[in-house]
């Protein structure tokens, strides 16, 4: 009598087993190998950013402020345009920057359309937050103190008719990238960051006694913890400095750190660009200590990157 050849359920159960155990050892590789690409295009991005902020500073000699505001006297103001708008034309974004008007604010009907304009080079891969965001989202988890008001500015603007904002939403094209405001908080003296950008000042290179290779310029931010734009500030949203620009307050990526602190999806760190337009991996192990001292651009203290 002859017998049938095949699998037993036992031997079928066995191989299936098997191939789940592969399966669930080859997946975290699979992972990283994707996260590795990601973070490579991330650091392309900085490097563009790099890139674009030095041909500015060849062609007028200073980088672009952190914002801008129509009264000098009032640096948390209109127009509100950041540094990333400002150097659109040195990102090939020509056409983008050709449809916005400086002169008037942001939130001004006629940049409607423009403001929710996608740009690649803004955009962390490994970010999964969405591309078009609402800047007037109401931030809580990461702020600092009891009262959940660590970079916000109390009422509404009036505009030139005298009739206060009373917006709910302003939806605009998120960014990962933020300019290196410094050390200091940025309600404290938006003018006044011991960074690089901040209201209405252009730093030249020759302001960074610290050197432009031992100083932060840009440094990622992640969506999930507050919503951050290219576009730049606008005062009647709920932490309008913080949308443009970052401090070092905290090492990236610190389960303390609030939400305008440097941080990434990256594991172990946060991609940078220094003043001489390079990108960095900054581990999220260095000292804070250190950290501090190389986003400030002339604190006089003695600190270099290690990637």
């Amino acid at each position: 009598m002859s017998r049938k050849k095949g699998f037993t359920l036992v031997e079928l159960l066995v191989v299936i087993a098997i191939i789940g155990i592969l399966i669930g050892m080859l997946l975290p590789a699979v992972q990283m190998v994707r996260e590795a690409a990601r973070r490579t295009a991330c650091m392309n991005n900085m490097r563009q950013i790099g890139l674009g902020l030095m041909n500015y500073e060849s062609s007028l000699e200073e980088f672009p402020p952190g914002w801008i505001s129509d009264d000098i006297d009032v640096p948390i103001g209109e127009s509100g345009w950041g540094w990333s708008a400002s150097i659109l034309p040195f990102m090939e974004a020509q056409n983008l920057r050709d449809r916005l008007d400086f002169n008037v604010p942001i939130d001004d009907p006629t940049h409607e359309e423009w403001i929710k304009t996608e740009l690649p080079f803004y955009l962390c891969p490994s970010d999964p937050a969405p591309e078009i965001v609402n800047l007037n989202d109401h931030i809580e988890e990461h702020s600092h103190g009891g009262d959940g008001d660590h970079d916000h500015y109390s009422g509404f603007m009036p505009d030139d008719t005298g009739e206060p904002h009373n917006h709910d939403k302003l939806w605009v094209s998120r960014s990962n990238y933020s300019g290196v405001f410094g050390t200091t908080e940025i309600h404290d003296g938006p003018s006044n960051g011991n960074g690089s950008f901040f209201a209405n000042r252009a730093i030249q290179l020759r302001d960074y006694t610290d050197g432009l290779s031992n100083t932060m310029i840009i440094g990622e931010r992640r969506g999930d913890r507050g919503s951050v734009s290219w576009v730049g500030l606008v005062p009647w949203v709920e932490h309008p400095g913080a949308r443009i620009v970052g401090i070092a307050d905290h090492a990236p990526n610190d389960e303390h750190g609030h939400w305008e602190d440097f941080s990434s999806y990256h594991p172990a760190g946060v991609n940078v660009v220094l003043g001489d337009g390079s990108g960095h991996f900054v581990r999220e192990s260095i000292d804070e200590a250190v950290f501090q001292a190389l986003a400030t651009r002339a604190g006089s203290e003695i600190a270099s990157i290690e990637d």
